[in-house]
């Protein structure tokens, strides 16, 4: 996990962040495993996997960079990397999801090949209203990619459809 310094609500601050700086996370592309962040977010998750890969930290730019792309989801989602909070599924297919497991209790699916949770604030703040990028359980999984933290769990492909199928039925 993270060593160094716990951060806080209080130790990220977002930098002068501008209305007009919006545009480095509206301009979309594909990229980082078939995902769909803009590519300062890719070039951001890529110096995170990098500095933890050589250090086992993140440096403190890199976290307030963190803070300034993903504004206020990143200190919890590094709070459910902390709490190994994630966990990759994998059926023998190759077919992969992770369900992570919110601050509430609940479990949430996400997807982060075409980039979507099954939480209310996605649907909420991302997809209705569009004021944010991201999900905290999205952005913990690809902080728990990015870091080496995820719990893997092989599933067949019964149990995986079986979760797809439940998910389904939760939206209906």
């Amino acid at each position: 996990m993270r060593k160094g310094r716990r951060i806080t609500q209080a130790g990220l601050r977002e930098p002068g962040r501008q209305k007009g700086d919006r545009h480095l996370i509206r301009g979309w592309s594909g990229g980082m495993d078939g995902s769909t962040l803009p590519a300062v977010a890719e070039e951001l998750l890529r110096e995170i996997k990098k500095a933890f890969q050589e250090t086992s930290q993140v440096p403190d730019d890199l976290l307030l960079g963190l803070k300034f792309i993903f504004g206020p989801c990143a200190v919890p989602a590094l709070d459910l990397v902390d709490q190994r909070s994630v966990t990759r599924l994998r059926a023998p297919s190759g077919r992969t999801l992770y369900q992570v497991l919110g601050s509430s209790g609940k479990l949430y699916t996400c997807y982060s090949s075409c980039h979507f949770c099954t939480c209310p604030a996605f649907g909420f703040s991302v997809l209705q209203k569009s004021e944010s990028l991201l999900c905290k359980h999205i952005l913990a999984v690809y902080l728990s990619r990015a870091m080496g933290a995820c719990q893997e769990l092989a599933v067949s492909e019964e149990q995986l459809t079986n979760i797809l199928l439940a998910e389904e039925e939760d939206e209906g």
